[in-house]
């Protein structure tokens, strides 16, 4: 793995990254912080697959 962080602005010696790449990862973080403020999705009280999976798609459409 190698790191998609940018480095900080005022640093002298600047560190190459990719900005795609920073910018999908930033975008899938996101979705998981979106998807835990969704309590049912973080302590998943539905047991059943079929349940869980429906409410999965009702948090990231919401």
């Amino acid at each position: 793995m190698e790191s998609v962080f940018p480095g900080r602005s005022n640093r002298r010696v600047k560190i190459e990254h990719d900005r795609a790449l920073y910018k999908q990862r930033n975008r899938i973080e996101r979705m998981f912080g979106q998807l835990k403020v969704n309590r049912l999705i973080a302590t998943r009280y539905d047991q059943l697959a079929k349940n869980f999976l429906g409410m999965l798609y009702l948090a990231t459409v919401r």
